[in-house]
């Protein structure tokens, strides 16, 4: 039996919608990021990109856990000596939701020439609507939402 390889022909693009104020900032990123990489699909092939579109919504609701929201910090250089500057998460929260997003996704997609094109179909917006209606995404539902009932 020969193995199976993706064709860039071969592949059918699905919008996916994730609330971002049901998730953490984490769930969020390696949901998306899994969506973006079409992990899930089976005709998945890690040197062909299969991924699916990712609308991202209420990025101002944003959670996170713990005393990341004072603990993580956001760096940004200008080049220049002494140029090194710092925002908190609530800082950087205030100034643009959309960037913390955008990032995190970024940080949980891997290194390599696939990762600019997979970015270019995440969509992040900071309220509940946006501009993909005609596209018809699906609703993400994460399968491990369900709760246990210690049975």
């Amino acid at each position: 039996m020969k193995t199976y390889s993706a064709k860039p022909k071969d592949i059918t693009r699905s919008w996916y919608l994730l609330d971002a104020s049901t998730m953490t900032l984490g769930r969020l990123s390696t949901v998306a990021a899994s969506l973006l990489i079409g992990k899930g699909k089976p005709q998945f092939t890690p040197h062909i990109d299969v991924g699916d579109y990712v609308i991202v919504t209420n990025a101002v609701k944003l959670t996170v856990t713990g005393n990341k929201k004072t603990g993580k910090d956001y760096w940004r250089h200008s080049g220049f000596p002494g140029g090194l500057y710092k925002r908190t998460l609530t800082e950087q929260m205030t100034r643009d939701p959309l960037k913390v997003v955008i990032k995190s996704v970024r940080g949980m997609l891997p290194v390599n020439k696939l990762r600019p094109a997979r970015l270019k179909r995440l969509k992040v917006y900071a309220g509940t609507n946006h501009e993909h209606v005609g596209q018809k995404p699906i609703e993400y539902s994460n399968p491990r939402e369900t709760k246990y009932n210690g049975r």
